[in-house]
């Protein structure tokens, strides 16, 4: 009789035990699904970011005909910052991927700031009414992107917290979690934000 009662308590705890793993491993899986769906977030933001540039700079050419090499660099600032961000689409969280991200978002930063202080000099060009639309819609955009950036670090926090809290700091590995996800973080916060506030009036 005690070898029954035994034989059921120890098939209890394996249960729950067994049951408990499966918890464990579906919330990691729910995490990490979570912080990749806020990082495609931020893909949608960035890419449209980049796909208005061109408009900028296409509408730009007319008026800085002396100023072809801030447009060059513009351009090519863009392109580095597309590659970066489909390397990070590929890995959302891997922590070389988010650094050529903030690296490729850093350069275009500064090529979009001088392309504006150069574009403070040539007032048709501010009034542009092109000029005017493209502003509004990439400023629209850059703060798209600091929400979806928040949201993104808020999932991958929440996805690090829960890995490193007990118990599924001592299963995280086994099941493939083992490398915390990293944050997307700017060298400066508002690189983003503030290379396209421009006034054109």
């Amino acid at each position: 009789m005690t070898a029954i009662v035994t034989s059921v308590v120890l098939l209890l705890l394996v249960v729950l035990l067994a049951g408990s793993l499966v918890g464990i491993y579906n919330k990691l899986v729910t995490l990490r699904n979570r912080y990749k769906n806020a990082f495609a977030q931020i893909e949608v933001q960035l890419k449209r970011r980049y796909d208005l540039i061109p408009n900028l700079v296409e509408t730009a050419k007319g008026y800085l005909k002396h100023e072809r090499g801030t447009l060059e660099a513009v351009i090519a600032a863009r392109n580095q910052a597309a590659g970066s961000l489909q390397n990070a689409a590929k890995n959302p969280g891997d922590a070389s991927a988010m650094q050529g991200l903030v690296g490729a978002e850093g350069v275009l930063s500064g090529a979009m700031g001088r392309l504006f202080a150069v574009m403070e000099a040539y007032p048709d060009l501010k009034a542009n009414q092109n000029m005017l639309g493209l502003s509004e819609e990439l400023t629209s955009t850059e703060n798209k992107v600091a929400f979806a950036r928040q949201a993104f670090n808020d999932s991958v926090m929440g996805y690090n917290t829960y890995k490193q809290t007990f118990p599924p700091v001592v299963f995280a590995g086994m099941f493939g979690h083992g490398v915390d996800a990293a944050l997307l973080e700017f060298e400066d916060a508002k690189a983003i934000r503030e290379a396209p506030k421009v006034s054109f009036s």
